[in-house]
């Protein structure tokens, strides 16, 4: 299960990285217009996933921040963001490549944020919705910049896979 969940941070950066070069091209007013996805904007987008990000590591590692709302905006400049989401991302390879395999089965309780109630549960099923969430929201950055007019990033694992030959992945 680790090395399943090894791979999923490390195409998290490689996924991170092909939105933030996509969105390193858009003007202020293409980061910024609100084009209808469920945070707005590119930015708005952008911000939301590092915030959701930050929210699941407290919970995972009970360190670090914890906005405690979905839409804050962590930072208006794309090259701030761009800083943290690359920290973030290290941050959450280092993680995951320090749990034992014992770890996936062990439980963990946090409060949620939208109807805040305490859950208790494994650890696997919460990693995997981590990485889906992130999944999830990439796909909005990624119809933005079609939006936009823009030609957005191939993103799909098997690009992951094709692309980092040489390297360990499950």
């Amino acid at each position: 299960m680790k090395r399943h969940f090894v791979m999923m941070a490390a195409y998290n950066r490689w996924a991170n990285e092909r939105v933030y070069e996509a969105a390193e091209a858009l003007s202020d007013d293409e980061l910024g217009r609100n084009v209808g996805a469920f945070f707005g904007s590119m930015l708005g987008t952008l911000n939301h996933i590092l915030v959701a990000d930050r929210i699941w590591m407290k919970r995972f590692t009970g360190e670090g921040d914890a906005p405690a709302k979905l839409d804050t905006v962590l930072h208006d400049r794309l090259a701030d963001l761009k800083a943290a989401r690359e920290a973030e991302d290290a941050r959450i390879e280092h993680y995951v490549g320090g749990l034992d395999e014992a770890a996936f089965d062990r439980t963990f309780s946090y409060r949620t944020i939208v109807q805040p109630a305490t859950v208790t549960q494994r650890l696997s099923p919460a990693l995997a919705h981590f990485f889906n969430h992130q999944t999830h929201h990439r796909g909005q950055a990624h119809m933005i910049l079609s939006v936009l007019g823009k030609a957005p990033p191939s993103l799909d694992l098997v690009y992951f896979h094709r692309s980092t030959t040489g390297r360990v992945h499950a």
